[in-house]
């Protein structure tokens, strides 16, 4: 192909992986939304509610570091249709299970696939814009994505009738959005077939060694993993699980208008996470402008938790940290490790990624139930936040320890 086909093949492949991204991340927000509806109709514990979203990364623990080497041995686009066909039954099992078990089953057979599948997504980004622009592209990846999260946070108003007949029909609409991930994962798989320039064969003669990889990564490295992990775990906790009802309980919003509140940070991310992937393909700032992002975070849950001021402040903040982070850590990270060593490298931060998610929304959960967080007593959230708080700011230490590693070598 010339240059001009290349081009095409890459804008086609990033518009395929784009209504990936949007199936998958609305699958797995759409649990936030019906948590107070468990509760109340199926008389699910917060302890439960969180082990929902918590036993979709447990299996992530093992299985990610496979899956990332599987994605460097059999390519992008085989291992993103295989995940996307575990993720749609995952959901379907999660919608139509009977009982709290086979709910939590469906939840950690789609987390078995999914994060397996953002992999996917993203070695495919790196290998069809490895010739520039990879910041700015993979932003507008996972700006699709945040539209997902966007639109399951925005589905009980959208959906109010789904929403009005109980707790299943919106988690049929979940399963409904990942068969159009497995649809889109088929033609993609379909176009790299015929247009891909970097068949699986080749790929399987570079096969990664992992245990040599994990000597070879280098420092920078290491620091970008510890903040992925306990920024990751922070923010999907909290936006993911328990924000919603934490704005209808110690805020007092409704729970459409908490869904909104909560779907504002992704309706940010949207514009503003491929906005800073340009932005640092720009300016080459990556490290000081990941460090502010860090910061964010823990700022926005103490405006949300210590002061009076309105909640959209600390959303604001929240949804700048959800943008800048993501659009700055992976470009960053494929900089940082070779390409054919990629699925590998992010399999690995991944793991971490997902115990400290996994562990943060046991904990969370706990803690609100030791509590007795609740409509009646607000003040019982107060120990999550400040577990929250304090995780997130050691993730900011990290950030600044990269960038004053990263100052003394240049």
């Amino acid at each position: 192909m010339d240059s001009t086909d290349n081009r095409e093949t890459a804008r086609l492949v990033l518009a395929l992986t784009a209504v990936v991204m949007v199936g998958n991340f609305y699958v797995y927000d759409s649990i936030s939304p019906v948590a107070d509806l468990l509760q109340r109709q199926r008389h699910f514990s917060d302890t439960q509610i969180g082990l929902l979203n918590a036993v979709y990364n447990w299996p992530n623990v093992l299985l990610i570091v496979v899956g990332g080497v599987l994605v460097d041995r059999y390519g992008a686009a085989r291992m993103t249709l295989y995940t996307a066909a575990v993720c749609f039954v995952g959901a379907a099992l999660t919608a139509f299970s009977p009982n709290f078990v086979g709910m939590a089953v469906g939840r950690l057979l789609f987390g078995a696939g999914a994060e397996t599948l953002n992999i996917g997504v993203l070695a495919a980004i790196a290998q069809y814009f490895a010739a520039g622009r990879v910041a700015f592209a993979m932003g507008v990846g996972l700006a699709f994505g945040r539209a997902g999260s966007f639109a399951a946070n925005m589905s009980p108003t959208w959906f109010a009738r789904a929403y009005a007949q109980g707790w299943q029909p919106p988690l049929v609409i979940a399963t409904l959005m990942a068969s159009t991930t497995l649809a889109a994962a088929l033609v993609y798989y379909c176009v790299d077939r015929r247009y891909g320039n970097a068949p699986p064969s080749s790929r399987a003669a570079n096969q990664p060694r992992v245990a040599r990889d994990l000597l070879h990564f280098g420092a920078a490295y290491w620091l970008l993993l510890a903040l992925c992990m306990l920024w990751y775990a922070v923010m999907y906790a909290f936006r993911s699980t328990f924000s919603i009802k934490y704005f209808e309980h110690a805020h007092g919003l409704n729970l459409p208008a908490a869904g909104a509140m909560n779907s504002y940070v992704f309706l940010a991310a949207i514009f503003a996470t491929p906005a800073f992937g340009w932005l640092c393909d720009r300016l080459g700032r990556d490290v000081p402008m990941l460090a502010f992002g860090a910061l964010l975070l823990p700022l926005s849950m103490v405006v949300m938790a210590f002061t009076h001021w309105s909640l959209t402040i600390g959303t604001v903040l929240i949804g700048l940290s959800f943008s800048l982070v993501p659009a700055v850590i992976w470009p960053l990270t494929s900089k940082r490790v070779s390409p054919e060593r990629f699925g590998t490298a992010l399999g690995l931060m991944w793991v971490l990624q997902n115990v400290g998610i996994g562990a943060a929304n046991f904990i969370a959960g706990w803690l609100n139930d030791g509590a007795h967080a609740s409509a009646q007593n607000p003040a019982g959230y107060q120990p999550m936040m400040l577990c929250f708080i304090s995780a997130s700011a050691l993730g900011f230490g990290f950030a600044l320890l990269l960038w004053f590693t990263t100052a003394r070598r240049t």
